[in-house]
């Protein structure tokens, strides 16, 4: 992309998402990529050599499933960009309008499918309940279980059922506590129990059932050591059984190999990721040759051929076999420009806690500004990953530092449940007490420090404007929880499940925390300039509470700036991230002192 600077060319070089496939058809896959202009979903014919777009849609779609003999591709088709809609099917090789997959399902949002070659499963949340529905050989779907608590496929949902079609494995809060699942497996004809598993206090995982016909074995994850393990369950004995390895980290099993011998082991260390091959004959971990990064997708081909998508700091994520020299298919269109490298980083909080996270440094000597990036969820992690607008404030000259506070994954069970109870305090505590670290080594100039995140991120950058005003020259927060008693009253199941959990009720239950913990209760101490990106159909993080906050700041003469764009959490779309980015640009360029305008943000902010 020689004509457009480096920070606008990483936004637009496409990229591809790992591609689902099936094991009777597996040469026909579903992958999506952005080299429209916006995720949408492709039809990949590998033995063929084509490709073929089949979505044209105004949201977007992330990914999707060929049915079980290749000559269909499924897809979550959500109209608004609230995450609500319902599954449909198109032809794998022509074009046609989509159907519904699954007749009689309500719209709702999406808690796993599951694609069998008679029968197809699908769980769903909406406002009233989590349900579990089935439809057999294309007959209109019926509903095998409902709960008002939370349920789904779990990660390994197209493995939920199992290789016989007789059964369904399921992860569920019916004790109400989501962040330590349960496991049930049920008849896949009447929806009874077969088998059940939970452990009071520790978090169970599924991740789908053993390929073979007739094997009732699930392998699983448990955090009863305190990090994330592999495990199978035999549903019929109901034995559970450890599988050691030896390695540090949390471990998740990425999927089986196709005759049953051994599990795909995704590793997480310090915010990178390695593969390993576990055989379960002899207990045996190999490490699978991967490049360095996080991994966000891998599996195993019904060849035995291991796939993952990979990226860094430096480089967008690729589609890669194990053992491959190059990237196994390169989306359509210029290569981006290199990036910075994430530089491993860690402190001491006041709790004399030692934290992790990562650094991107820009050229220079410090003391540099510094933007405090904070992680969404609250239980994900920053990662060694492909991130275009950390790398454009790099390029601002910006010092971009991100925490993996309390209540972070990937650091231990005690580590991610500190938060339970305790919301928000912690994650700000962590990150200002990294600011005070970069600014004791020389590497961060105090009088100006951004606070900025998204999602959870923005929720805690709120916080930190009402409760540390002084710390800041500038925030930044992307469709934040801004009045969480509002905002729990707008979001979708399965957040207002997590919330449940997270505070030990609802807000009327839990009135004092709720308001205790909430970003509009310190709204009257914000000072610095705060700028405000939301999603008008955001189900997360409801747009109503952010104007709730918009509207306390007016009323004390404070105009904050703000930005909305049409659809929900995130947007799908190339050139609206490349608006977003370029407001967030201008926004840093008027309020901290010494920071450039890049080049090309005034043609994106008069689209907008």
């Amino acid at each position: 992309m020689p004509d457009l600077p480096d920070w606008e060319a990483r936004f637009r070089a496409p990229v591809l998402s790992f591609p689902a496939w099936s094991p009777d058809a597996p040469d026909r896959l579903a992958i999506a990529s952005t080299e429209s202009g916006s995720y949408q979903l492709y039809a990949w014919d590998r033995s063929a050599g084509t490709r073929r777009q089949v979505t044209d849609d105004p949201v977007g779609v992330l990914g999707g499933h060929p049915t079980r003999d290749g000559s269909g591709i499924a897809w979550f088709h959500d109209a608004t960009g609230a995450e609500s809609g319902q599954w449909v099917v198109a032809p794998f090789d022509e074009d046609a309008a989509p159907r519904p997959l699954l007749v009689g399902v309500p719209e709702g949002w999406d808690e796993g499918l599951a694609i069998g070659r008679r029968r197809i499963v699908a769980a769903i949340s909406t406002a009233q309940r989590f349900s579990v529905w089935v439809s057999d050989r294309g007959t209109a779907a019926r509903c095998l279980l409902e709960q008002p608590d939370m349920l789904n496929l779990g990660s390994g949902d197209e493995a939920a059922l199992s290789a016989d079609e007789t059964m369904i494995v399921l992860e569920h809060a019916e004790q109400g506590d989501v962040h330590h699942a349960a496991l049930r497996v049920i008849d896949a004809e009447t929806g009874a129990t077969l088998a059940h598993l939970r452990w009071e206090g520790i978090a169970l995982a599924s991740h789908g059932f053993s390929p073979v016909p007739g094997d009732a074995r699930v392998a699983i994850s448990h955090e009863r050591d305190g990090e994330r393990r592999p495990a199978i369950w035999d549903v019929r004995s109901g034995a559970v059984t450890d599988l050691p390895t030896g390695l540090e980290g949390d471990l998740d099993v990425a999927g089986w190999w196709p005759d049953g011998t051994a599990l795909l082991l995704l590793q997480l260390v310090e915010g990178r990721h390695r593969l390993h091959r576990h055989d379960l004959a002899d207990g045996t971990t190999t490490l699978l040759a991967t490049e360095p990064g996080s991994i966000t997708a891998a599996a195993v081909r019904p060849d035995g051929e291991v796939w993952y998508r990979g990226h860094n700091g430096e480089h967008p994520a690729q589609l890669r076999a194990v053992g491959v020299g190059d990237p196994l298919l390169e989306p359509d269109g210029p290569r981006a420009p290199a990036g910075r490298v994430f530089e491993s980083w860690f402190f001491t909080n006041p709790g004399g806690q030692r934290v992790h996270g990562f650094t991107v440094r820009p050229d220079g000597e410090g003391p540099y500004p510094v933007i405090l990036r904070v992680h969404g969820g609250p239980h994900m992690l920053d990662m060694d990953r492909w991130v275009p607008d950390i790398q454009a404030h790099v390029d601002a000259g910006f010092l971009v530092a991100m925490v993996n506070y309390r209540g972070s994954d990937g650091y231990g069970q005690a580590w991610r449940d500190e938060l339970i109870g305790n919301v928000g305090f912690l994650e700000l505590e962590d990150v200002i007490a990294g600011l005070d670290d970069l600014v004791a080594r020389g590497l961060a100039d105090p009088a100006r420090v951004v606070l900025a995140g998204w999602s959870w991120g923005g929720y805690v950058t709120l916080l930190g404007a009402g409760r540390h005003p002084d710390r800041w020259a500038s925030l930044i927060a992307g469709v934040p929880v801004a009045d969480y008693v509002a905002a729990f009253e707008d979001e979708s199941p399965s957040l207002q499940a997590l919330d449940r959990s997270l505070f030990g009720g609802d807000p009327t239950t839990k009135p004092d925390l709720f308001l205790e913990r909430s970003p509009i209760t310190y709204v009257d101490a914000v000072r610095a300039p705060l700028l405000i990106l939301a999603g008008e159909n955001d189900s997360r993080c409801p747009i109503r509470q952010v104007w709730n906050y918009v509207g306390r700041m007016r009323a004390r003469g404070l105009e904050p700036q703000v930005y909305t764009y049409s659809t929900g959490h995130a947007s799908f779309s190339t050139d609206e991230k490349l608006r977003q980015a370029s407001v967030v640009l201008d926004h840093l360029a008027r309020t901290v002192p010494g920071i450039p305008r890049l080049e090309g943000i005034e043609r994106h902010l008069g689209a907008g």
